[in-house]
């Protein structure tokens, strides 16, 4: 079994700390390869709050007596003192992410972002988001840097925002359209500043194009060129305001090999060129 898991401050110990609104005391990821079965058991449960995560294969969970099977793309939520059962098996492949967090507004958080506390198991889809946001609180858990504990705690903030999106959107897509554009997403944020074809991209996953574009744009509320677009313009934003490249040069480092075009485009869509978003951001950054 792989297993990658952190605690706050390097201590297994469960903590209750209502100090902060919402603390992030323990995270880890399992993936069940090799042991038969991985079986938690806590009659009791415990004193703060968990947050499950199946990314892939399924788990068997025990609520009230009643054994109820959870694949991908659904949360399961432990409240304090509540008695916790379930079991991964090695045939269902499972790949899990846990996350325990305490807090003096918990409970009022959770509301806010529209989590039913009453209802355990929730389907929020998959997407590779979630993964990469357990992925960097694990990570700040075991480095240990400075104000690690407040960054922890909005990256779980990060997380329930997703989960809200999902929950108030009210669609029902079928698990091979939400998969495809997860997988999709995932790959234009690797390749953004490259020359995507649509039609190229959809015929290489064996899809309808039209099905792909018009999935695509149902799910996430933008074209698939359109998703590109905000990936490369939110990109040089950034390089503009952090680095000092020539407008040319982030141009093509975002994916365009003629920067008047490049200007024209981030004209259109931030309202100003890129030179004056540079000396706008550069006067902001020299009154604070």
């Amino acid at each position: 079994m792989f297993m990658n898991v952190a605690y706050l401050n390097n201590s297994t110990s469960t903590v209750v700390d209502n100090t902060k609104p919402l603390i992030v005391t323990s995270c880890g990821n399992y993936r069940v390869k090799n042991r038969s079965e991985v079986v938690t058991h806590r009659p009791k449960g415990r004193k703060d709050y968990q947050l499950l995560y199946i990314a892939s294969g399924k788990g068997h969970f025990f609520i009230h007596g009643e054994e109820k099977t959870v694949s991908a793309g659904n949360i399961i939520i432990y409240l304090p003192d509540q008695p916790q059962e379930y079991v991964y098996y090695r045939a269902d492949q499972t790949d899990v992410y846990w996350v325990h967090f305490t807090g003096n507004e918990v409970e009022e958080i959770l509301k806010y972002y529209n989590i039913n506390l009453k209802n355990n198991i929730l389907y929020i889809g998959t997407s590779p988001d979630y993964q990469w946001l357990f992925g960097q609180m694990i990570q700040e858990l075991q480095l240990c840097r400075p104000r690690y504990d407040e960054l922890i705690s909005l990256q779980l903030r990060n997380i329930f925002v997703l989960i809200s999106r999902a929950i108030m959107s009210a669609k029902k897509f079928s698990s091979t359209s939400e998969k495809e554009v997860a997988f999709a997403m995932h790959y234009f944020r690797k390749n953004y500043n490259t020359e995507i074809s649509i039609e190229e991209y959809s015929e290489s996953r064996g899809l309808s194009n039209c099905w792909f574009i018009q999935c695509f744009k149902e799910i996430t509320g933008s074209s698939p060129l359109q998703y590109i677009l905000k990936l490369r313009i939110s990109n040089a934003q950034n390089l503009l305001e952090n680095t000092d490249y020539t407008i040319t040069e982030i141009a093509n480092m975002v994916g365009y090999t003629n920067s008047l075009y490049f200007s024209r485009l981030f004209h259109k869509y931030i309202g100003m060129s890129p030179k004056e978003y540079r000396k706008v951001k550069l006067k902001e950054n020299l009154r604070e």
